[in-house]
């Protein structure tokens, strides 16, 4: 039986709290964690795509005209198919990415990439099947084992956003290298997914007008 998500916050903040002093003081000072995992996941990964070295308002407008010009405005990879390079092209993506959304709907739709499958594999399975398709990184599947499947152990040390959020809880003197973030990142374990929700979010309190972090979106 899966125990409710919201069960598997309380029981991580609780243990962050306790074996943490610095995470305990964050815990309190930016409140309940609001994470709360979309199941959407080939949406998820098109949204990622989007979003990559551009802004999120930039994104969002791209996202949107996606959106609008797919029946029913819904992402799905049956409808993103009907559009073909030079179509994704004029909805504002750059060649690339419409290059890798046309190979991640491929992937999709000849069942090379099975994506009912992935919530029954583990996280390094779920990181190398979505890794296969070209434009989708190790960043983008972590991103997805966090925002879209809910894993509790996640630790993206690449991610920017994660390593300033250390370097403020902490009050290191310069961000953190990714080998010391993952040092650091033992100590929260099995609840890393939670520990890294809270770097975004004490990063973002000292960030002005920065939107909270409910999606995938680079940074």
């Amino acid at each position: 039986m899966q125990i409710p998500f919201q069960d598997v916050i309380t029981a991580a903040t609780t243990y962050l709290s306790d074996i943490d002093p610095v995470m305990r003081e964050t815990i309190q000072l930016v409140g309940p964690c609001t994470l709360q995992p979309d199941p959407d996941i080939f949406n998820a990964l098109i949204d990622a795509i989007i979003s990559q070295q551009i802004s999120v308002k930039a994104a969002d407008a791209i996202m949107n005209r996606v959106r609008t010009a797919l029946p029913g405005q819904k992402v799905t990879p049956e409808a993103l198919a009907t559009l073909d390079f030079d179509a994704l092209r004029s909805l504002g993506l750059s060649t690339p990415k419409a290059r890798y959304i046309g190979n991640l709907v491929e992937h999709v739709t000849t069942g090379q990439l099975q994506l009912a499958q992935l919530a029954e594999l583990s996280d390094e399975e779920v990181i190398n099947q979505l890794t296969a398709v070209k434009g989708i990184g190790i960043w983008t599947a972590q991103m997805s084992l966090i925002f879209t499947f809910g894993r509790p152990d996640v630790l993206p040390i690449d991610d920017l956003g994660f390593l300033e959020g250390i370097k403020t809880a902490y009050q290191l003197p310069e961000r953190p290298t990714r080998i010391e973030a993952r040092d650091r990142g033992e100590l929260w374990r099995p609840y890393r997914t939670f520990a890294t929700w809270y770097m975004w979010a004490i990063r973002r309190i000292t960030v002005k007008n920065e939107r909270p972090r409910t999606r995938i979106v680079s940074l």
